[in-house]
């Protein structure tokens, strides 16, 4: 299977097909500064528009989210850092749904099973765990209150930063962040039956693309020898 490389935004190649155009408007902007107004003033102009632009920039790259799919491994890569999967540690991939008395309700996220915590926790680094608890509180809470309302449940605060230590399948023990994230994924699994979720409003294509992309990546992956 080919490597590939995905963004939800690729500003390359947004910007590509005009870049003649961004050229000509350049020289046209310089000339016109220079030409109407003092050096001085010309000069502040320019220095205000190239940190407009920089500030423009920088908003753009830290929201974008691009992934490397290979037939080995399945990586996001987020501004603040990201994390890695194997194939071989994936037990499934499908669309998140809401059980709601029986009839399944579409929500827009990807989720991700994994075979154990393990891999995944010495993946992550601690900034991007601190944006996965923050960012997806809302996800938390929606199948928190769909399953206390049929089953009873902890309080949401107990279960929003659990840093109570966790355990893996595997053996080894986690505490402070790690320990959050962990139980904060056994929770979701027991809600939604998934461990890792991607926003589809993170994607370059539809929810149901992406999963078919990535499932067949998965189908094809040789089991990890032991």
């Amino acid at each position: 299977m080919p490597t590939l490389q995905l963004s939800n935004f690729d500003l390359r190649a947004h910007l590509s097909p005009f870049k003649p155009a961004l050229f000509m408007a350049v020289l046209i902007f310089l000339a016109a500064i220079y030409t109407f107004l003092n050096i001085k003033v010309a000069t502040l102009v320019l220095i205000i528009t190239l940190a407009v632009f920089t500030c423009s920039y920088v908003i753009i790259q830290r929201s974008k989210v691009s992934y490397t799919i290979t037939a080995t491994h399945f990586q996001q890569h987020l501004y603040r850092g990201g994390w890695v999967i194997k194939w071989s540690d994936v037990e499934r991939i499908g669309l998140c749904e809401l059980d709601q008395d029986g009839f399944q309700q579409s929500l827009p996220w990807i989720g991700i099973k994994l075979k154990d915590y393990a891999p995944y926790l010495n993946s992550i680094c601690p900034r991007v765990t601190t944006d996965i608890l923050l960012s997806q509180r809302s996800l938390l809470y929606v199948g928190y209150r769909n399953h206390k309302r049929r089953h009873g449940s902890k309080e949401f605060e107990d279960l929003v930063l659990d840093s109570n230590t966790y355990k893996c399948e595997s053996g080894e023990s986690y505490s402070g962040l790690r320990a959050m994230l962990a139980n904060r994924m056994s929770y979701q699994r027991a809600y939604f039956d998934y461990d890792i979720f991607i926003s589809t409003s993170d994607l370059d294509r539809d929810g149901e693309s992406f999963v078919g992309l990535t499932r067949r990546y998965l189908a094809a992956a040789e089991p990890e020898k032991k």
